[in-house]
């Protein structure tokens, strides 16, 4: 069941029936970021964890080392579709850490977490001068239409107005797009991988573009080559096939349920940034579990309030920002792990009747079949 703290709000801050917000919805905490931000900062949570990152990248370091040599043993053996599908983890793994490092997290410096976000998203195969652009947009409007990247349509639509306009078939998928969801994450991989390429290859001017084509394809080169080389063609194309699925899956499945089916915000909405920030997101519970299992995403709030706070630090900010909300009659959204599954399933299903024919009747569809 989902936990939102009672709030002087329409039912959409519950997370289970989100609506377009607007100005008027929301009404402001007068200097809420500031007081909390001092209050975090007091409490030594924007302190660097080496350490811990340290440990993180070893773990990851150890489980391909392990996946290499679990390939070489295997052979050629159907069995080498679960290193595929380690593998497919160990690149989320590592995805998380490149989200981390993005966002300052990890070094003491911008310049030299840029350098190390650079260096990650390509080891995962991606380009990150576009991650980081969409991303960066994402963190600035969550959710606020025509803003956040993270809603525009890409084959599933977030808001009523696309899901009207889609034809064909995508709007096959779109009526029915909750229950189509998750399956199609498992082309999410293959998604990522080309949306880099493109912003690789256009014409536009791109930070960094050689450095980054160069890390990829030697990535790819290091993937690829060993794979076709030593399986069979048709065990090397399902090992690649299953790697990018469980990549595909368990990176949508780590990022949807931060914000879909959260309130919506109108474009033309004036909200302040505490506001904006936790009335768009949601929490997972699971403790550390949940932190392992989602690279700290499980704690949306605070990562959206304090986007360079480092994970182990965001447990702890929780409590303060939970008080705080609580103390000032904001909604905190907080649920577990599958029921933000189910809402999601939900929220994307209601936007997917907006493609339904409005005088297609499911009783007379029926007899029409029969």
């Amino acid at each position: 069941m989902t936990t939102a703290i009672p709030a002087h709000a329409p039912p959409a801050s519950t997370g289970f029936r989100p609506t377009r917000a607007r100005a008027t919805d929301f009404p402001p905490v007068a200097k809420a970021f500031t007081r909390v931000s001092q209050e975090v900062r007091r409490a030594g949570l924007f302190d660097r964890t080496p350490v811990f990152y340290l440990l993180v990248a070893a773990g990851i370091a150890l489980a391909f080392g392990g996946a290499v040599t679990g390939f070489v043993l295997l052979g050629s053996s159907w069995f080498q579709l679960l290193i595929a599908a380690a593998l497919g983890i160990i690149f989320t793994q590592l995805a998380f850490l490149a989200h981390e490092a993005a966002h300052r997290q990890i070094l003491s410096t911008g310049p030299a977490n840029d350098r190390l976000a650079r260096v990650l998203t390509a080891l995962v195969g991606m380009s990150y001068s576009w991650w980081d652009s969409k991303h960066s947009r994402h963190h600035a409007n969550p959710n606020r239409v025509g803003k956040d990247p993270d809603i525009e349509v890409d084959t599933i639509s977030f808001i009523e107005e696309d899901a009207v306009e889609a034809r064909g078939l995508r709007g096959a998928i779109t009526r029915r797009q909750g229950w189509f969801f998750f399956p199609l994450l498992t082309l999410e991989g293959l998604n990522l991988h080309f949306h880099s390429a493109r912003h690789l290859a256009s014409r536009g001017p791109v930070k960094g573009r050689w450095i980054e084509i160069a890390m990829i394809a030697a990535r790819f080169t290091v993937l690829l080559l060993p794979v076709f080389l030593f399986l069979p063609l048709g065990m090397a194309f399902a090992f690649i096939g299953v790697q990018l699925a469980v990549f595909g899956v368990y990176m949508g499945a780590s990022f949807a349920p931060n914000h879909k089916g959260m309130p919506v915000v109108a474009a033309d909405a004036r909200l302040d940034f505490f506001t904006k920030q936790v009335r768009t997101s949601r929490n997972i519970r699971g403790g550390w579990w949940a932190t392992w299992l989602m690279g700290g995403l499980n704690y949306q709030v605070e990562h959206h309030l304090f986007p360079n706070m480092a994970r182990p630090n965001l447990a702890r900010a929780r409590r303060i920002v939970r008080e705080f909300c609580r103390e000032h009659d904001v909604p905190y959204t907080e649920t577990s792990l599958w029921r933000s599954y189910g809402i999601v399933v939900e929220y994307l299903n209601r936007v997917g009747l907006a493609a339904r024919d409005p005088f297609d009747c499911p009783i007379t569809a029926q007899y029409r079949r029969a």
